[in-house]
């Protein structure tokens, strides 16, 4: 297939591209290099420097069969901060994106959600079933964006997907996370192994699980680009189908920064702060209609192994 892929040069984005790319497909890539990379976009993928809302239509107008859409504003605090911001670079472009597929007569779209959409959940796992109740603008806005694709896929048959993910982690040979702002704990651990910050701050240590930190579902960025790969291949016509990705399981904080440690061999400081109003104890996804439905589970599930991947693309930008 020909597929253009919206910030294709941020972390997710890339990995996608290339794992497409692997699997045969033509790729281009649609990106302001805001907050992504030229160079993560992968060797022999078109390069398209503009952002949605000038350059949309004259792309789709190229012909393609499906879009896969990564780029969004995400920064959770930012967008309480500058609403205007995510309503515009979040909903309004999505919007352009639909009408143009729409009049291009581009069939499938796979929509990158998030579990923001969520809010605070009743229950976990957290299913596709729960109430969506975000407490964030980003989140809000994403939720927004999966109304619009149901209303669009009812009225004119769009083959659409949207996978709501949580935190993302790990990396893919050349191909990581690395953002201006980092707000990721991974990363934020790693950056203390570099000497970049002098400790790493959790906050709350009094929390209702085994070890008293938070409890988060890590998914490697690599499972994360196969399911949007499968879900390309299940979108069906007139339907808009919402799948939650994660590892099921779920890792404290400090885990993951026992995890860092190992990798690393850096004695990683910690300091335990107050919590922060809103953070919720567990957040943790079932992935069981993904499996169901699309065939597909998370292969790397080793927390350790997830913080290698990182540990060695962050450590190669560092020229180590």
């Amino acid at each position: 297939m020909k597929l253009l892929v919206t910030g294709g040069a941020g972390y997710v984005g890339s990995v996608c591209a290339a794992r497409l790319v692997e699997s045969g497909h033509e790729v281009v890539v649609l990106d302001d290099l805001s907050t992504g990379h030229a160079d993560a976009v992968p060797d022999g993928v078109r390069l398209v420097e503009a952002g949605i809302d000038e350059a949309i239509g004259g792309v789709l107008a190229e012909g393609f069969d499906g879009v896969l859409h990564f780029a969004a504003k995400s920064l959770v605090g930012e967008s309480m901060q500058d609403p205007a911001k995510y309503w515009h670079g979040n909903v309004v472009t999505s919007l352009r994106l639909l009408d143009a597929m729409r009049e291009h007569g581009t069939p499938r779209l796979v929509f990158s959600s998030t579990a923001a959409t969520y809010g605070e959940p009743e229950q976990v796992p957290i299913a596709e079933t729960a109430p969506t109740r975000p407490t964030n603008t980003y989140g809000a806005t994403k939720l927004a964006i999966d109304h619009a694709i149901t209303s669009y896929a009812a009225a004119h048959g769009l083959a659409a997907v949207s996978l709501r993910y949580f935190n993302v982690a790990g990396a893919y040979g050349r191909f990581g996370e690395r953002h201006g702002v980092e707000t990721h704990l991974i990363p934020i651990v790693l950056q203390v192994a570099l000497g970049k910050r002098e400790q790493v701050q959790v906050y709350g240590d009094d929390w209702p699980t085994d070890d008293g930190t938070c409890v988060r579902d890590y998914i490697h960025v690599v499972d994360l680009a196969d399911a949007h790969l499968r879900a390309l291949e299940h979108a069906a016509t007139g339907e808009h189908r919402i799948y939650n990705l994660g590892n099921g399981l779920g890792f404290s904080v400090r885990q993951v920064v026992d995890a860092c440690r190992e990798v690393t061999g850096h004695p990683i400081p910690a300091d335990v702060a107050p919590r922060r109003a809103g953070d919720p104890a567990v957040l943790v996804a079932s992935s069981e209609r993904a499996r169901t439905e699309l065939g597909w589970k998370p292969e790397r599930v080793d927390l350790a192994g997830i913080v290698r991947d990182a540990w060695e693309f962050t450590r190669s930008l560092q020229g180590a």
